[in-house]
Protein backbone atom coordinates (compact mmCIF):
# COMPACT_ATOMS: atom_id res chain seq x y z
CA UNK A 1 0.00 0.00 0.00
CA UNK A 2 1.59 3.53 -1.01
CA UNK A 3 1.86 6.32 1.62
CA UNK A 4 -1.01 8.78 1.94
CA UNK A 5 -1.33 12.10 1.13
CA UNK A 6 -1.49 14.47 4.03
CA UNK A 7 -4.78 15.17 3.70
CA UNK A 8 -5.89 10.94 3.13
CA UNK A 9 -3.60 10.63 6.71
CA UNK A 10 -6.14 13.20 8.30
CA UNK A 11 -9.16 12.11 6.75
CA UNK A 12 -8.64 8.38 8.39
CA UNK A 13 -8.24 9.88 11.92
CA UNK A 14 -11.11 11.63 11.49
CA UNK A 15 -13.03 8.57 10.29
CA UNK A 16 -11.47 6.76 13.09
CA UNK A 17 -12.37 8.84 16.03
CA UNK A 18 -8.82 9.78 16.10
CA UNK A 19 -9.56 13.49 15.31
CA UNK A 20 -12.59 15.85 15.68
CA UNK A 21 -14.08 18.60 13.53
CA UNK A 22 -12.01 21.12 15.54
CA UNK A 23 -8.58 19.05 15.10
CA UNK A 24 -9.38 19.64 10.87
CA UNK A 25 -10.07 23.05 11.53
CA UNK A 26 -6.68 23.72 13.18
CA UNK A 27 -5.08 21.54 10.23
CA UNK A 28 -6.89 23.95 7.77
CA UNK A 29 -5.61 27.11 9.62
CA UNK A 30 -1.98 26.24 9.90
CA UNK A 31 -1.28 25.20 6.18
CA UNK A 32 -4.34 26.87 4.79
CA UNK A 33 -5.00 25.55 0.98
CA UNK A 34 -1.28 24.60 0.75
CA UNK A 35 -0.62 21.57 0.65
CA UNK A 36 1.34 19.74 3.28
CA UNK A 37 3.45 16.92 3.17
CA UNK A 38 2.86 14.22 5.31
CA UNK A 39 5.99 14.96 7.58
CA UNK A 40 4.63 18.87 7.92
CA UNK A 41 1.29 16.97 9.35
CA UNK A 42 2.81 14.44 11.09
CA UNK A 43 4.93 17.19 13.02
CA UNK A 44 2.20 19.41 13.34
CA UNK A 45 -0.21 16.72 14.74
CA UNK A 46 2.74 15.67 17.62
CA UNK A 47 3.39 19.59 18.39
CA UNK A 48 -0.24 19.59 19.36
CA UNK A 49 -0.38 16.37 21.30
CA UNK A 50 -3.34 15.11 18.88
CA UNK A 51 -1.86 11.91 18.11
CA UNK A 52 1.01 9.73 19.57
CA UNK A 53 3.92 8.08 16.78
CA UNK A 54 2.26 4.73 17.66
CA UNK A 55 -1.00 5.86 16.51
CA UNK A 56 0.51 8.07 13.21
CA UNK A 57 2.33 5.13 12.23
CA UNK A 58 -0.19 2.37 12.23
CA UNK A 59 -2.58 4.83 10.11
CA UNK A 60 0.49 5.64 7.97
CA UNK A 61 0.16 1.43 7.28
CA UNK A 62 -3.07 1.87 6.61
CA UNK A 63 -4.55 -0.23 9.91
CA UNK A 64 -7.85 0.03 10.71
CA UNK A 65 -8.25 -1.67 14.45
CA UNK A 66 -6.79 -1.27 17.86
CA UNK A 67 -7.14 2.09 18.09
CA UNK A 68 -9.66 1.90 20.70
CA UNK A 69 -10.65 -1.37 23.37
CA UNK A 70 -14.39 -0.17 24.51
CA UNK A 71 -13.56 3.92 25.79
CA UNK A 72 -10.13 3.18 26.13
CA UNK A 73 -8.45 5.40 23.55
CA UNK A 74 -5.19 3.31 22.86
CA UNK A 75 -1.69 5.79 22.69
CA UNK A 76 1.03 3.90 22.83
CA UNK A 77 2.87 -0.41 23.30
CA UNK A 78 4.52 -0.34 26.59
CA UNK A 79 5.10 -4.19 26.69
CA UNK A 80 4.86 -7.21 24.57
CA UNK A 81 4.61 -11.23 26.16
CA UNK A 82 4.15 -14.07 24.77
CA UNK A 83 0.00 -14.39 24.88
CA UNK A 84 -0.14 -10.66 25.25
CA UNK A 85 0.33 -6.82 24.22
CA UNK A 86 0.22 -4.16 26.67
CA UNK A 87 -0.96 -0.42 26.01
CA UNK A 88 -0.80 2.97 27.54
CA UNK A 89 -4.50 4.02 27.22
CA UNK A 90 -6.83 7.12 28.33
CA UNK A 91 -10.01 6.20 29.51
CA UNK A 92 -12.14 8.62 28.30
CA UNK A 93 -15.39 8.24 29.99
CA UNK A 94 -13.11 8.72 33.44
CA UNK A 95 -10.21 11.03 32.00
CA UNK A 96 -7.90 8.12 33.80
CA UNK A 97 -4.64 6.93 32.15
CA UNK A 98 -4.64 3.14 31.89
CA UNK A 99 -2.70 0.27 30.90
CA UNK A 100 -4.18 -2.17 28.53
CA UNK A 101 -3.51 -5.57 28.43
CA UNK A 102 -4.64 -7.59 24.97
CA UNK A 103 -4.60 -10.96 23.97
CA UNK A 104 -2.47 -11.80 21.00
CA UNK A 105 -4.76 -12.40 17.74
CA UNK A 106 -3.26 -15.77 17.34
CA UNK A 107 -5.12 -16.90 20.75
CA UNK A 108 -8.52 -14.96 20.10
CA UNK A 109 -9.77 -18.20 18.61
CA UNK A 110 -8.43 -20.56 20.68
CA UNK A 111 -11.60 -21.10 23.67
CA UNK A 112 -8.76 -22.26 26.44
CA UNK A 113 -6.37 -19.64 26.05
CA UNK A 114 -9.74 -16.76 26.05
CA UNK A 115 -11.12 -18.78 29.11
CA UNK A 116 -7.61 -18.57 31.06
CA UNK A 117 -7.17 -15.05 30.06
CA UNK A 118 -10.50 -14.06 31.41
CA UNK A 119 -10.25 -15.79 34.67
CA UNK A 120 -6.57 -14.02 35.17
CA UNK A 121 -8.58 -11.00 34.61
CA UNK A 122 -11.67 -11.46 36.62
CA UNK A 123 -9.64 -12.78 39.70
CA UNK A 124 -7.49 -9.65 39.46
CA UNK A 125 -10.64 -7.76 39.60
CA UNK A 126 -11.12 -8.99 43.14
CA UNK A 127 -8.17 -8.08 44.35
CA UNK A 128 -7.54 -4.10 45.81
CA UNK A 129 -3.66 -4.18 47.10
CA UNK A 130 -0.72 -1.51 47.27
CA UNK A 131 1.18 -4.40 46.02
CA UNK A 132 -0.67 -5.78 43.41
CA UNK A 133 -1.66 -3.52 40.10
CA UNK A 134 -5.59 -3.41 40.09
CA UNK A 135 -7.73 -4.66 37.05
CA UNK A 136 -11.10 -2.50 36.67
CA UNK A 137 -12.31 -4.35 33.69
CA UNK A 138 -11.95 -7.46 31.46
CA UNK A 139 -14.02 -7.40 28.46
CA UNK A 140 -14.04 -9.03 25.06
CA UNK A 141 -14.75 -6.67 21.46
CA UNK A 142 -15.43 -8.40 18.81
CA UNK A 143 -12.49 -11.37 18.16
CA UNK A 144 -10.65 -8.70 20.62
CA UNK A 145 -10.31 -9.72 24.21
CA UNK A 146 -8.91 -6.99 26.97
CA UNK A 147 -8.79 -6.07 30.29
CA UNK A 148 -7.80 -2.48 31.56
CA UNK A 149 -5.71 -2.25 34.66
CA UNK A 150 -4.20 0.56 36.42
CA UNK A 151 -1.15 2.07 34.67
CA UNK A 152 1.96 2.39 37.09
CA UNK A 153 4.66 5.14 36.11
CA UNK A 154 8.03 3.46 36.06
CA UNK A 155 9.53 0.00 34.72
CA UNK A 156 9.30 -3.55 35.58
CA UNK A 157 11.91 -4.86 38.13
CA UNK A 158 13.78 -6.56 35.46
CA UNK A 159 14.69 -3.14 33.08
CA UNK A 160 15.16 -1.74 36.72
CA UNK A 161 18.20 -4.13 37.45
CA UNK A 162 19.37 -3.92 34.04
CA UNK A 163 20.37 -0.66 34.92
CA UNK A 164 21.44 -0.84 38.52
CA UNK A 165 22.93 -4.93 38.29
CA UNK A 166 22.25 -4.85 41.89
CA UNK A 167 20.90 -3.41 45.19
CA UNK A 168 21.87 -2.45 48.09
CA UNK A 169 20.51 -4.92 51.10
CA UNK A 170 18.06 -2.45 52.65
CA UNK A 171 16.54 -1.37 49.06
CA UNK A 172 16.37 -5.14 48.24
CA UNK A 173 14.93 -6.06 50.90
CA UNK A 174 12.10 -3.68 50.99
CA UNK A 175 10.84 -4.69 47.21
CA UNK A 176 11.27 -8.16 48.21
CA UNK A 177 9.18 -7.30 51.11
CA UNK A 178 6.37 -5.80 48.95
CA UNK A 179 6.15 -8.40 46.93
CA UNK A 180 5.49 -10.59 49.69
CA UNK A 181 2.98 -8.08 51.25
CA UNK A 182 0.96 -8.75 47.70
CA UNK A 183 1.69 -12.22 47.65
CA UNK A 184 0.15 -12.77 51.28
CA UNK A 185 -2.72 -10.89 50.22
CA UNK A 186 -3.38 -13.23 47.69
CA UNK A 187 -2.45 -16.56 49.77
CA UNK A 188 -5.42 -15.36 51.77
CA UNK A 189 -8.54 -15.52 49.14
CA UNK A 190 -6.90 -18.79 47.83
CA UNK A 191 -5.21 -17.40 45.01
CA UNK A 192 -1.18 -18.35 44.25
CA UNK A 193 0.29 -16.18 41.52
CA UNK A 194 2.10 -19.05 38.92
CA UNK A 195 4.23 -16.55 37.58
CA UNK A 196 6.30 -14.55 39.64
CA UNK A 197 9.32 -13.10 37.93
CA UNK A 198 11.16 -9.59 37.35
CA UNK A 199 9.08 -8.93 34.33
CA UNK A 200 6.06 -9.54 36.33
CA UNK A 201 7.23 -6.79 39.33
CA UNK A 202 6.49 -3.59 38.54
CA UNK A 203 8.52 -0.65 40.68
CA UNK A 204 6.88 2.40 40.58
CA UNK A 205 8.09 6.39 40.31
CA UNK A 206 7.69 5.89 43.77
CA UNK A 207 9.76 3.20 44.31
CA UNK A 208 6.79 0.77 45.44
CA UNK A 209 6.81 -3.13 43.69
CA UNK A 210 3.77 -4.24 42.61
CA UNK A 211 2.64 -7.71 41.46
CA UNK A 212 1.42 -7.85 38.20
CA UNK A 213 0.11 -11.00 35.86
CA UNK A 214 -1.00 -13.78 38.17
CA UNK A 215 -0.68 -17.23 36.06
CA UNK A 216 -3.44 -18.65 38.43
CA UNK A 217 -3.05 -21.86 36.95
CA UNK A 218 0.36 -23.97 36.29
CA UNK A 219 1.46 -27.18 34.10
CA UNK A 220 0.91 -30.30 35.64
CA UNK A 221 4.57 -31.54 37.09
CA UNK A 222 3.36 -35.24 35.90
CA UNK A 223 3.14 -34.21 32.27
CA UNK A 224 6.03 -35.72 29.96
CA UNK A 225 8.80 -33.68 29.16
CA UNK A 226 7.45 -33.43 25.40
CA UNK A 227 4.21 -32.04 27.00
CA UNK A 228 6.36 -29.58 29.17
CA UNK A 229 8.83 -28.28 26.80
CA UNK A 230 5.75 -27.21 24.66
CA UNK A 231 4.48 -25.10 27.18
CA UNK A 232 4.84 -21.64 25.61
CA UNK A 233 5.31 -19.89 28.87
CA UNK A 234 8.91 -20.48 30.27
CA UNK A 235 8.08 -19.68 34.02
CA UNK A 236 5.55 -22.26 34.06
CA UNK A 237 7.70 -24.88 32.98
CA UNK A 238 10.24 -23.71 35.89
CA UNK A 239 7.00 -23.91 38.33
CA UNK A 240 6.33 -27.51 36.89
CA UNK A 241 10.22 -28.31 37.06
CA UNK A 242 10.34 -26.98 40.83
CA UNK A 243 7.12 -29.29 41.61
CA UNK A 244 8.28 -32.44 39.84
CA UNK A 245 11.97 -32.04 41.56
CA UNK A 246 9.96 -31.74 44.99
CA UNK A 247 7.65 -34.09 44.89
CA UNK A 248 4.81 -31.57 45.13
CA UNK A 249 1.32 -31.62 43.97
CA UNK A 250 0.59 -29.08 41.36
CA UNK A 251 0.04 -25.43 42.21
CA UNK A 252 1.74 -25.87 45.58
CA UNK A 253 1.52 -22.56 46.97
CA UNK A 254 4.92 -22.75 48.43
CA UNK A 255 6.30 -22.21 44.90
CA UNK A 256 5.73 -18.66 44.96
CA UNK A 257 7.78 -18.80 47.82
CA UNK A 258 10.37 -19.95 46.28
CA UNK A 259 10.43 -17.95 43.45
CA UNK A 260 10.39 -14.84 45.30
CA UNK A 261 13.28 -15.94 46.99
CA UNK A 262 15.36 -15.97 43.11
CA UNK A 263 14.04 -12.93 42.82
CA UNK A 264 15.35 -11.47 46.47
CA UNK A 265 18.74 -13.67 45.44
CA UNK A 266 18.67 -11.97 42.24
CA UNK A 267 18.16 -7.81 43.80
CA UNK A 268 20.96 -8.96 45.75
CA UNK A 269 23.74 -10.31 44.18
CA UNK A 270 22.94 -9.06 40.52
CA UNK A 271 22.54 -12.59 38.90
CA UNK A 272 19.59 -14.46 38.98
CA UNK A 273 20.18 -18.03 41.00
CA UNK A 274 19.03 -20.20 38.47
CA UNK A 275 20.96 -20.41 34.98
CA UNK A 276 19.12 -19.05 32.16
CA UNK A 277 18.66 -20.94 29.17
CA UNK A 278 16.11 -21.16 26.42
CA UNK A 279 16.36 -24.92 25.84
CA UNK A 280 12.67 -25.96 27.44
CA UNK A 281 14.04 -29.54 28.14
CA UNK A 282 17.10 -28.14 29.93
CA UNK A 283 14.25 -26.29 31.97
CA UNK A 284 13.10 -29.47 33.28
CA UNK A 285 16.00 -30.80 34.72
CA UNK A 286 16.24 -31.02 38.42
CA UNK A 287 20.29 -30.14 37.98
CA UNK A 288 19.31 -26.15 37.81
CA UNK A 289 17.89 -26.09 41.42
CA UNK A 290 20.71 -28.10 42.50
CA UNK A 291 23.42 -26.64 41.36
CA UNK A 292 22.56 -23.12 42.56
CA UNK A 293 25.59 -21.17 43.88
CA UNK A 294 24.66 -20.45 47.26
CA UNK A 295 23.84 -16.81 47.99
CA UNK A 296 26.87 -16.95 50.59
CA UNK A 297 29.47 -17.54 48.15
CA UNK A 298 28.03 -15.23 45.47
CA UNK A 299 28.25 -12.16 48.06
CA UNK A 300 30.79 -13.05 51.11
CA UNK A 301 29.96 -9.19 52.48
CA UNK A 302 26.10 -9.91 52.76
CA UNK A 303 24.69 -10.12 56.32
CA UNK A 304 24.99 -13.93 57.64
CA UNK A 305 20.82 -13.27 58.79
CA UNK A 306 19.66 -12.29 55.10
CA UNK A 307 21.82 -14.94 53.60
CA UNK A 308 19.89 -17.12 56.09
CA UNK A 309 16.34 -15.91 55.01
CA UNK A 310 17.52 -16.38 51.23
CA UNK A 311 18.31 -19.63 51.90
CA UNK A 312 15.34 -20.38 53.40
CA UNK A 313 13.13 -19.15 50.93
CA UNK A 314 14.70 -21.17 48.41
CA UNK A 315 15.20 -24.39 50.84
CA UNK A 316 14.59 -27.23 47.50
CA UNK A 317 12.67 -29.57 50.63
CA UNK A 318 9.20 -27.32 50.26
CA UNK A 319 8.94 -28.28 54.04
CA UNK A 320 11.99 -26.35 54.93
CA UNK A 321 11.03 -23.36 53.08
CA UNK A 322 8.50 -20.46 54.64
CA UNK A 323 5.27 -22.54 54.37
CA UNK A 324 3.47 -19.13 53.66
CA UNK A 325 4.32 -15.77 52.35
CA UNK A 326 3.16 -14.27 55.65
CA UNK A 327 5.86 -15.87 57.53
CA UNK A 328 8.23 -14.80 55.10
CA UNK A 329 7.25 -11.56 55.05
CA UNK A 330 7.53 -11.57 58.66
CA UNK A 331 11.28 -12.21 58.48
CA UNK A 332 11.86 -9.74 55.70
CA UNK A 333 10.17 -6.64 58.13
CA UNK A 334 12.35 -8.14 60.92
CA UNK A 335 15.58 -7.55 58.36
CA UNK A 336 13.87 -4.08 57.76
CA UNK A 337 13.66 -3.02 61.20
CA UNK A 338 17.52 -4.32 62.28
CA UNK A 339 18.94 -2.51 58.93
CA UNK A 340 17.27 0.52 59.59
CA UNK A 341 18.66 1.13 62.85
CA UNK A 342 22.35 -0.49 61.39
CA UNK A 343 22.42 -4.30 61.54
CA UNK A 344 25.44 -5.07 63.59
CA UNK A 345 27.95 -7.50 62.08
CA UNK A 346 29.20 -10.61 63.23
CA UNK A 347 25.74 -12.00 62.86
CA UNK A 348 25.84 -15.86 63.47
CA UNK A 349 24.50 -17.75 60.42
CA UNK A 350 22.38 -19.69 63.53
CA UNK A 351 20.47 -16.66 64.87
CA UNK A 352 17.29 -16.48 64.41
CA UNK A 353 15.19 -13.58 62.27
CA UNK A 354 12.86 -12.51 65.11
CA UNK A 355 11.49 -9.16 65.70
CA UNK A 356 12.67 -8.29 69.29
CA UNK A 357 11.15 -5.31 71.39
CA UNK A 358 12.88 -4.21 74.52
CA UNK A 359 10.96 -2.38 77.16
CA UNK A 360 13.05 -0.87 79.94
CA UNK A 361 11.14 -1.03 82.97
CA UNK A 362 14.12 -0.41 85.44
CA UNK A 363 17.01 -2.77 86.88
CA UNK A 364 15.54 -3.80 89.99
CA UNK A 365 13.72 -7.34 88.79
CA UNK A 366 13.40 -9.16 85.33
CA UNK A 367 11.30 -8.24 82.95
CA UNK A 368 8.93 -10.63 81.68
CA UNK A 369 9.57 -11.80 78.28
CA UNK A 370 6.88 -13.12 76.09
CA UNK A 371 7.06 -15.06 72.81
CA UNK A 372 4.27 -14.54 70.30
CA UNK A 373 3.85 -17.04 67.65
CA UNK A 374 1.55 -15.09 64.82
CA UNK A 375 2.30 -15.43 61.12
CA UNK A 376 -0.41 -12.23 59.98
CA UNK A 377 1.74 -8.78 60.55
CA UNK A 378 -0.87 -7.04 61.25
CA UNK A 379 -1.59 -8.89 64.43
CA UNK A 380 2.05 -9.08 65.26
CA UNK A 381 1.88 -5.35 65.45
CA UNK A 382 -1.45 -5.71 67.60
CA UNK A 383 0.04 -7.99 70.12
CA UNK A 384 3.32 -6.42 70.37
CA UNK A 385 1.96 -2.56 71.22
CA UNK A 386 -0.49 -4.90 73.02
CA UNK A 387 2.06 -6.74 75.55
CA UNK A 388 4.86 -3.77 75.22
CA UNK A 389 2.33 -1.43 77.06
CA UNK A 390 1.56 -3.94 79.47
CA UNK A 391 5.23 -3.87 80.42
CA UNK A 392 6.36 -6.78 78.96
CA UNK A 393 10.05 -7.41 76.41
CA UNK A 394 8.13 -9.30 73.23
CA UNK A 395 9.68 -11.83 70.53
CA UNK A 396 7.80 -12.43 67.76
CA UNK A 397 8.10 -15.20 65.50
CA UNK A 398 5.82 -16.39 62.52
CA UNK A 399 7.58 -19.65 62.75
CA UNK A 400 5.58 -22.50 65.03
CA UNK A 401 8.46 -24.39 65.48
CA UNK A 402 10.73 -21.91 66.98
CA UNK A 403 9.14 -21.76 70.53
CA UNK A 404 10.26 -25.47 71.09
CA UNK A 405 13.38 -24.70 69.26
CA UNK A 406 14.05 -21.64 71.29
CA UNK A 407 14.23 -23.64 74.80
CA UNK A 408 16.43 -26.28 73.54
CA UNK A 409 19.35 -23.93 72.17
CA UNK A 410 18.98 -21.35 75.41
CA UNK A 411 18.08 -21.00 79.13
CA UNK A 412 14.23 -19.59 79.23
CA UNK A 413 14.03 -17.22 76.19
CA UNK A 414 10.61 -16.49 77.41
CA UNK A 415 8.18 -16.90 80.67
CA UNK A 416 5.76 -17.13 78.66
CA UNK A 417 4.50 -18.32 74.49
CA UNK A 418 1.30 -17.40 73.14
CA UNK A 419 0.46 -19.45 69.36
CA UNK A 420 -2.22 -17.24 67.95
CA UNK A 421 -4.08 -19.00 65.68
CA UNK A 422 -5.66 -15.87 63.26
CA UNK A 423 -2.26 -16.78 60.66
CA UNK A 424 -1.00 -20.08 61.12
CA UNK A 425 -4.63 -21.96 61.78
CA UNK A 426 -4.20 -25.37 62.67
CA UNK A 427 -0.40 -25.19 62.66
CA UNK A 428 -0.79 -23.02 66.03
CA UNK A 429 -3.08 -25.92 67.73
CA UNK A 430 -0.79 -28.37 66.60
CA UNK A 431 2.72 -26.05 67.74
CA UNK A 432 0.87 -25.33 71.64
CA UNK A 433 0.77 -29.34 71.70
CA UNK A 434 3.57 -30.36 70.68
CA UNK A 435 4.83 -27.55 73.27
CA UNK A 436 3.29 -28.77 76.11
CA UNK A 437 4.72 -32.54 75.53
CA UNK A 438 7.84 -31.62 75.28
CA UNK A 439 9.87 -32.55 78.43
CA UNK A 440 11.82 -28.97 77.71
CA UNK A 441 8.95 -26.75 77.57
CA UNK A 442 6.30 -29.07 79.44
CA UNK A 443 6.60 -26.34 82.26
CA UNK A 444 6.23 -23.38 80.48
CA UNK A 445 3.32 -21.09 80.59
CA UNK A 446 1.62 -20.95 77.12
CA UNK A 447 -1.34 -19.36 75.78
CA UNK A 448 -3.42 -20.41 72.64
CA UNK A 449 -5.31 -17.53 71.27
CA UNK A 450 -8.25 -18.46 69.34
CA UNK A 451 -10.36 -16.42 66.78
CA UNK A 452 -13.84 -16.50 67.60
CA UNK A 453 -14.05 -18.80 63.96
CA UNK A 454 -11.51 -21.50 65.43
CA UNK A 455 -13.73 -21.72 68.85
CA UNK A 456 -14.10 -25.99 68.17
CA UNK A 457 -10.54 -26.18 68.05
CA UNK A 458 -10.42 -25.43 71.62
CA UNK A 459 -11.63 -29.17 72.62
CA UNK A 460 -8.03 -30.08 70.06
CA UNK A 461 -5.79 -28.33 72.74
CA UNK A 462 -4.31 -30.48 75.74
CA UNK A 463 -4.74 -27.93 78.60
CA UNK A 464 -3.97 -27.75 82.22
CA UNK A 465 -3.33 -25.06 84.84
CA UNK A 466 -0.69 -22.83 82.99
CA UNK A 467 -1.03 -24.13 79.54
CA UNK A 468 -4.90 -22.54 78.62
CA UNK A 469 -7.00 -21.35 76.13
CA UNK A 470 -8.29 -17.93 75.25
CA UNK A 471 -10.85 -16.51 72.82
CA UNK A 472 -10.28 -13.26 71.00
CA UNK A 473 -11.40 -10.84 71.37
CA UNK A 474 -10.68 -10.28 75.01
CA UNK A 475 -10.29 -7.44 77.54
CA UNK A 476 -7.07 -5.80 78.00
CA UNK A 477 -7.29 -5.61 82.34
CA UNK A 478 -8.66 -9.79 81.48
CA UNK A 479 -5.54 -10.87 79.31
CA UNK A 480 -2.95 -8.85 82.01
CA UNK A 481 -4.56 -10.49 84.75
CA UNK A 482 -4.39 -14.48 82.82
CA UNK A 483 -0.08 -13.53 82.41
CA UNK A 484 -0.26 -12.09 85.90
CA UNK A 485 -1.16 -15.62 87.35
CA UNK A 486 0.53 -17.51 84.78
CA UNK A 487 3.76 -15.58 85.07
CA UNK A 488 3.67 -14.57 89.24
CA UNK A 489 5.76 -11.72 89.55
CA UNK A 490 6.99 -12.58 93.13
CA UNK A 491 8.40 -15.72 90.74
CA UNK A 492 10.07 -13.58 88.51
CA UNK A 493 11.53 -11.36 90.98
CA UNK A 494 13.25 -14.88 92.84
CA UNK A 495 14.57 -16.01 90.33
CA UNK A 496 16.38 -13.36 89.20
CA UNK A 497 17.55 -12.78 93.05
CA UNK A 498 18.98 -16.28 93.19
Amino acid sequence: MSEPTAEQLAQRAFDLNLLDERNLRDIHIEFGDREASVEELKQFLLRRNVLTPYQIERLIRGEKGGYYYGSNKILYQIGSGTFARVYRAINQEKGLTVAIKVLRTRFSADAEKVESFRKEGEVGCALRHPNIVAIYEVASAGASHYMSMDFIEGQNLREFLKIRKKLDPAQATRLAADIARGLDYAFQRGISHRDLKTSNVLISSVGQAKLVDFGLAGADPDLSDDALANIENPRTIDYAALERATNVRKDDGRSDIYFLGCIYYNMLAGIPPLQETRDRVQRLSRTRFTSIVPINDVVPELPAVIAKVVNKAMALDPAGRYQTPAEFLADLNAISQRLSQGMPSGISKNSDVETVVEVSTGPTFKQRTLMVVESSTQLQDTLRELFKKSGFRVLVTSDAQRPANSFYEQVTPADCVVFSTTGLGAQAVEAFNRFGESAATQGVPAILLLGARHLPWAAKAKTDKHRVTVTTPIKVRELRALLDELMPLEEIRASVET
